[in-house]
């Protein structure tokens, strides 16, 4: 498992709490607060392009 440096919990609501991370090799994690171990790994660049569409309301009909 790489080395993650997570950042502190973004947390919405009654708890609804996620956290990114970045490792040496460039990639970056997101998982659940307190749930790191189980985590999804993608491109910097990836993770950058899902938070700017979600802000941009590209993925309110998943609601």
């Amino acid at each position: 498992m790489p080395d993650i440096t997570w950042e502190q919990p973004f947390c919405q609501d009654s708890g609804n709490c996620f956290r990114i991370g970045t490792d040496a090799e460039g990639n970056a994690h997101i998982a659940v607060a307190g749930s790191e171990e189980q985590h999804i790994t993608d491109s910097i660049a990836a993770l950058r392009t899902l938070i700017r569409d979600i802000k941009a309301g590209k993925a309110d009909h998943l609601l």
